[in-house]
């Protein structure tokens, strides 16, 4: 087996990434996201949304007066970001983000299975809290945005700590992604360093 490597810095940090596996853990678990998407003059805008993970997609909700779903409605294009902090028992540390595209559903059909598996997810096994949220949730302006990942960014926050103690063979790590390969290099170029130290 091949030796740990030791981190020396915070720089090369593509190399811990989250398996598929641990992504759907983590969003089966996580409470809570960040939908981001970009105004019609350019800002970019987040918000913290409770949501439920399904079929590899995220399902979200608010109401059709927010100016994110005009936004989505224009440009589709979204990203969505977790953090393993939001999570009830996910034993990683770290994040994952995915870019997407997002459509907007009004539809009944999404809405009778979606609000009953917002507010399980947010009320657990109280009954009566599952269904007055899913009550409060069932609004004339209430929308669902459909998010489907097309490309995910992740930090193993646990692989990096493990590599700080040297605890990390390589073969968990991932490959070093453009950013910390020509990138990186470039940056590091640029500022009069070796670019072939890293």
């Amino acid at each position: 087996m091949p030796e740990p490597e030791v981190m020396k810095d915070h720089e090369v940090v593509s190399i811990f990434p989250f398996s598929d596996e641990e992504i759907d853990e983590l969003l089966n678990d996580a409470r809570e996201c960040v939908l981001m998407w970009g105004t019609q003059d350019g800002w970019p805008v987040g918000v913290l949304h409770q949501f439920f993970w399904k079929d590899g997609k995220f399902w979200i909700t608010c109401t059709a007066n927010r100016h994110r779903v005009s936004a989505i409605k224009r440009d589709p294009r979204v990203s969505v970001s977790v953090s393993a902090m939001v999570a009830f028992n996910f034993e990683q540390r770290g994040a994952v983000t995915a870019k997407g595209r997002a459509v907007v559903h009004e539809d009944r059909e999404t809405k009778d299975w979606f609000y009953p598996a917002l507010a399980g997810k947010a009320m657990g096994d109280d009954e009566a809290a599952v269904a007055s949220f899913v009550e409060r949730l069932d609004s004339p302006l209430r929308i669902v945005i459909e998010v489907t990942p097309e490309k995910w960014i992740t930090f193993n926050g646990t692989k990096a700590d493990r590599m700080v103690r040297g605890e990390l063979p390589r073969e968990e790590m991932g490959p070093r992604l453009s950013s910390d390969g020509a990138r990186m290099r470039a940056a590091r170029e640029e500022r009069g360093l070796d670019p072939d130290a890293r």
